[in-house]
């Protein structure tokens, strides 16, 4: 069954019209954004790691209070996977015709459901690294082990926002 569903899926995405949407100012701008919140997270780390304790607080609960400690190495842990997950996303990006639409895509509205979808994977992708940046600059900085109530909804706002907002304009270019 999986077999066939993913056949199907694959004929239905090869049917799609390849279209390349190119970059507006707007996506340039976004693209550098999450570039230099990248480079600017391992910069901080780089400066600050030979001065940080032997023990950081490597995980906070949801009031955002540390509740997990280890050794300073994982600080680097979290600039990997968030370098890991820029690449993906931005080679991901490049392939819009593989996304997954809420809307039947068509010659009519493929250049619009694909800018769209690149879009918000960019955007996604400058909310992860900023996310991940605040951490290891938190951490970095040591400003202690709280890093506040506000932080898991100002993360979960900044990352469905934008999802929400580009999942309508989806429909809004059906």
């Amino acid at each position: 069954m999986i077999h066939y569903i993913f056949r199907n899926s694959w004929r239905a995405i090869r049917k799609r019209p390849k279209i390349k949407t190119g970059l507006t100012i707007f996506d340039l701008i976004v693209e550098i954004a999450g570039l230099v919140a990248l480079l600017a997270m391992w910069i901080v780390l780089m400066v600050t790691y030979s001065g940080l304790p032997d023990i950081i607080p490597i995980h906070y609960n949801g009031l955002g209070q540390a509740d997990n400690f280890g050794g300073k190495s994982n600080i680097l842990i979290l600039s990997v996977i968030a370098t890991v997950i820029f690449v993906v996303m931005t080679i991901l990006g490049m392939f819009p015709r593989v996304f997954n639409y809420p809307v039947k895509i068509t010659e009519n509205n493929a250049f619009l459901q694909y800018r769209n979808a690149s879009r918000m994977v960019r955007c996604l992708k400058l909310a992860i690294v900023l996310v991940f940046g605040y951490l290891v600059l938190h951490t970095a900085l040591n400003t202690g082990d709280n890093i506040g109530i506000w932080f898991m909804p100002v993360v979960l706002a900044i990352i469905f926002i934008p999802m929400i907002y580009y999942v309508a304009k989806s429909f809004i270019y059906r």
